[in-house]
């Protein structure tokens, strides 16, 4: 049986220190006091000294590795043991070949195909439970936000659509009502013919209300084309 390790890092490769600095206090504030989660870079190392991985690239597969413990591109937080596998060296290597041919660097998103969801699916397969709940919860948030934000926009629409359409159904129902009316008045000698027009065409204006501009819709844009290979 082989151990399955988890190395952890927070994720400081920004050009800024500033940023970088701004970062690790998030993951102190957010992880160590409060245990909810933080901004990390996460990796697993099964046989050897080497740690595997995901990230972006314009070309090729997104899999990558380093030694364990000693990615530059962050700063180095913890390890975590996860199980044990009873795989065999050559097992595991044929996995790998798999999830490279599966991870390409263009399909990553920082919301929905990180490094993180990356060590989920290379956990999975190797017979050990996932992640810690805390090490993606962030962008697991976020994507649960554009999902919910989505459906909103296309209920919205829906409703808008069902809306116009009752109106207009309303509107050819009036337009029927104002002919008999007229017809009845000048059989009978009414003289209140002015109501039913009113009515027809207050709902014709609401039928023919400007659409709403394309800004006015939900919408969330996720991912960053700048991320280079080996973000999270």
């Amino acid at each position: 049986m082989t151990e399955v390790k988890l190395h952890i890092y927070d994720v400081t490769n920004s050009d800024s220190d500033k940023t970088n600095n701004t970062i690790v206090q998030i993951n102190k504030i957010f992880k160590d006091r409060i245990g909810l989660g933080g901004i990390f870079h996460s990796a697993i190392q099964v046989f050897g000294d080497e740690e595997w991985s995901f990230g972006y690239c314009e070309e090729g597969s997104g899999v990558f590795s380093c030694p364990s413990g000693k990615n530059p591109m962050y700063t180095y937080r913890e390890c975590v043991v996860l199980g044990k596998t009873n795989l065999s060296i050559s097992k595991f290597n044929q996995i790998l070949r798999e999830l490279s041919r599966e991870w390409p660097g263009e399909s990553y998103d920082l919301l929905s195909k990180n490094c993180n969801h990356f060590c989920d699916e290379l956990c999975e397969r190797v017979g050990v439970p996932k992640l810690p709940g805390w090490v993606n919860r962030f962008a697991n948030a976020g994507d649960t936000a554009v999902e919910i934000a989505g459906n909103t926009a296309f209920r919205f629409r829906q409703a808008k659509t069902e809306i116009v359409s009752a109106s207009k159904v309303a509107y050819r129902f009036l337009l029927g009502a104002n002919s008999n009316a007229a017809a009845s008045s000048e059989s009978s000698g009414i003289s209140n013919r002015g109501t039913p027009r009113f009515q027809a065409t207050w709902f014709k204006n609401l039928v023919s209300t400007p659409k709403p501009t394309e800004s006015s819709e939900v919408g969330v844009r996720s991912g960053d084309s700048l991320l280079h290979r080996g973000q999270t």
